[in-house]
């Protein structure tokens, strides 16, 4: 599955990804030497003091955060003489880290810890964040230097890294908008004001709608077929909110629910997902349709101040895309193949229905029971026989830390010493392979009610030469927490996850670089999926599987027999899984190629009108998110980049075969691929690194073999 690391690591001075936001002045409180983002933590590699942080500390801290930003900024102005690499570029690099402190430490609390105050921090500085950060990018004086620095980089004798540097400052503002007119400034401070608002606004609306939408069942019986603790667990769930008595099962993050490939009711089925794809449009505080609206339009204006035909425009060429275009092309490709296969499994469906007697015609909420029977049928086993053998501990410890100590010599020790924002939450010091501590790492896997869907890495603490910092890396996926005393047995799906986040701990742990602007997993959107989607690799490799997979009451290893039907079965569902990720992709470009004159009225009809005109308007696989909890491109950092998930694979594909060819799990490539690509961050062009790793541009081939889209 490939899921998005929604809280990565942005580049300075760039609008933060999470909008957040802190209480008006007034209300913040005075800040004080007290104040635990006062100064830096004095845990190991800087480590948050969670145990330490309260709600009230965030507002002041922001606020003087930005007064500090402001004052360092302004003392950079103020010198006299030439303007120089070291006294503009550098002294930037260093500046605002009390509001780097803050931001990252409560920018990933709330998707992860939430809570009613933290919400009312996010909406009140909104724009309070975004006009100042706007102040430095929009700054004359400011430009100035960087744009004289920048005319004269030839001449500047800067090393590669710092010269990288150097253009990725002058594009940063060139591109936040510092060659307007004053009047023009004005407006664009405004619409980032509104967005930044807007994008605040479209989140909670998901994570509210994730509760009030949630299935609500009066019988055991309705529940058929989920497991007995997951009864008990929506049982809990019902008396939680006070309907004793009933169940309730809830909607997150994706179209399609879990629950739905074992559900024996299809009513019940047909509840569930018409739940979870009417959310943010069935009216109410939660609807997202006038949010999305305003903020399409609001991106293509300032796209369209900014010099730009549309938002897509605007953002793709910062990407290794580059061009609407391309991405049209890529999506294209794909689209007949994909549908065809997807048509190709609903019938084989049918099939299945038929054979029951069912008297059905499939329907999308049938699709994931369905398949299981299937698969059962075609390969002799489903889903249900691998849990056992990947139990959460032994595929993180003997699994997924196994394999990093055979590729990079890594060891890790999980340490209780240092605090924790959630008692669930493990964390991990990581050694090189000299023995050296390299990072620590944060492992926060199980949902909550107060934390949002998907799976994502984040850095608390960046790797940075410069600053002498090292880093502090956090995964946070989804996975149900089974009742007391009971293992965690994860789905393939969630296993490939864990693989996944953490090839992007590892980006972020091997990097190896001077500047923050340039560290970990500051590379481009559609490049960044790539390094986390070539870990999940190693989640199947014999080695690495033979060493975790065991049965979590016998101990005995998965058989071989049903191994071997696990990579026999490893591209059935592909049609619907392409498909119904090419429609989210298509739903995103539609949006942000359109210009401000040309925006619907209608969210859904467009929506529809999109899907139908590019090809993937099959009812019986909706999109993985439809427009109105669509957080990834609404409120998340791939506004018109969820494309990059493929694009990203076509890299990772190939990358793939290489290791296949160069022999697999070893040393040897473990360390030529964190040389050549985990440890340099964002210090040079990412497809010209790619090429330095591979010695040619990656070839599709080997992503449409794995995808089951290069035969009949």
């Amino acid at each position: 599955m490939l899921l998005l690391a929604a809280s990565l690591a942005v580049a300075q001075f760039a609008v933060p990804q999470l909008a957040l936001a802190a209480p008006p002045a007034a209300a913040a409180g005075a800040f004080t030497a007290s104040n635990p983002f006062a100064k830096a933590s004095t845990l190991p590699f800087g480590y948050p003091a969670f145990d330490k942080i309260k709600d009230a500390h965030y507002a002041p801290a922001y606020e003087e955060g930005m007064r500090q930003h402001a004052e360092e900024i302004s003392f950079i102005l103020g010198r006299h003489g030439v303007a120089t690499f070291d006294n503009t570029i550098v002294e930037m690099e260093r500046s605002g880290k009390l509001l780097e402190r803050v931001s990252s430490v409560f920018g990933n609390l709330s998707g992860t810890n939430g809570n009613p105050a933290m919400q009312q921090i996010e909406r009140a500085l909104s724009p309070k964040l975004s006009a100042h950060y706007d102040a430095i990018r929009l700054n004359k004086k400011l430009f100035a230097r960087i744009d004289q620095l920048y005319q004269n980089r030839a001449n500047l004798k800067l090393d590669p890294e710092s010269l990288m540097l150097l253009e990725r400052y002058h594009v940063d503002f060139v591109r936040a908008g510092a060659r307007l007119s004053d009047q023009d400034k004005q407006k664009l401070m405004a619409y980032n004001a509104e967005l930044a608002m807007l994008s605040t606004t479209f989140k909670q609306n998901v994570q509210g709608e994730a509760n009030a939408a949630a299935l609500v069942v009066d019988t055991r019986a309705e529940l058929a077929g989920m497991s007995e603790a997951a009864i008990d667990a929506a049982a809990a769930a019902g008396k939680a909110r006070g309907l004793d008595g009933k169940f309730v099962v809830p909607v997150t993050n994706t179209t399609g629910q879990a629950p739905l490939a074992v559900l024996t009711n299809r009513a019940v089925r047909q509840r569930l997902l018409e739940a979870s794809m009417g959310r943010g449009s069935r009216g109410g505080e939660f609807d997202n349709r006038a949010v999305v609206l305003k903020l399409a339009t609001l991106r293509a204006e300032r796209a369209a101040l900014l010099g730009y035909p549309n938002h897509a425009t605007y953002v793709l060429e910062e990407q290794t895309a580059r061009n609407p275009a391309a991405v049209n092309q890529l999506l294209a490709e794909f689209a007949k193949p994909a549908v065809k296969n997807a048509r190709r499994e609903a019938a084989e469906i049918q099939k299945m229905i038929d054979a029951e007697k069912g008297g059905f015609e499939a329907g999308a909420a049938d699709w994931a029971y369905y398949t299981d029977k299937v698969r059962a049928e075609r390969f002799s086993f489903d889903e249900a026989q691998l849990r056992p053998y990947f139990e959460l501990d032994n595929v993180l410890n003997k699994g997924v830390f196994f394999a990093a100590g055979k590729l990079y010599g890594l060891s890790f020790k999980e340490r209780r010493d240092l605090p924790v924002y959630q008692q669930d939450v493990r964390v991990f010091d990581v050694f090189d392979a000299n023995g050296k501590p390299l990072a620590i790492f944060i492992a926060d896997f199980y949902a909550r009610s107060n934390k949002r869907g998907g799976a994502w890495m984040n850095a608390y603490v960046s790797q940075s030469k410069l600053m002498g910092t090292k880093p502090v890396i956090a995964n946070h996926l989804n996975i149900p927490k089974p009742p007391a005393g009971e293992p965690t047995l994860l789905t393939f799906d969630e296993l490939t996850t864990v693989f996944h986040e953490f090839g992007h701990a590892l980006h972020g742990m091997f990097s190896d670089v001077k500047y923050p602007r340039l560290a970990g997993t500051r590379v481009p959107r559609d490049f960044v999926e790539f390094p986390s989607q070539v870990n999940e690799m190693w989640a199947v490799w014999p080695e690495v599987l033979a060493n975790y997979a065991r049965h979590h009451k016998t101990g005995a290893p998965m058989p071989k027999e049903l191994l071997d039907k696990v990579f026999a079965a490893k591209k059935f569902n592909e049609g619907f899984r392409t498909t119904e990720y090419l429609a989210a992709s298509i739903i995103d470009q539609r949006w942000h190629q359109l210009g401000a004159a040309q925006m619907p009225t209608d969210v859904l009809a467009f929506e529809a009108a999109a899907l139908k005109d590019a090809g993937v308007d099959f009812a019986l696989v909706p999109p993985r998110y439809r427009t109105t909890y669509f957080s990834h491109v609404f409120s998340g950092g791939y506004p018109a980049g969820y494309y990059g998930y493929l694009w990203s694979e076509k890299l990772d594909a190939d990358t793939v075969g290489w290791f296949n060819e160069q022999g697999g799990l070893t040393r040897k490539n473990g360390d030529y691929f964190r040389k050549m690509l985990l440890s340099r961050g964002g210090t040079m062009d990412a497809m010209e690194m790619f090429r330095a790793f591979r010695g040619r541009d990656a070839t599709v081939g080997p992503l449409l073999e794995r995808r089951g889209l290069d035969t009949e």
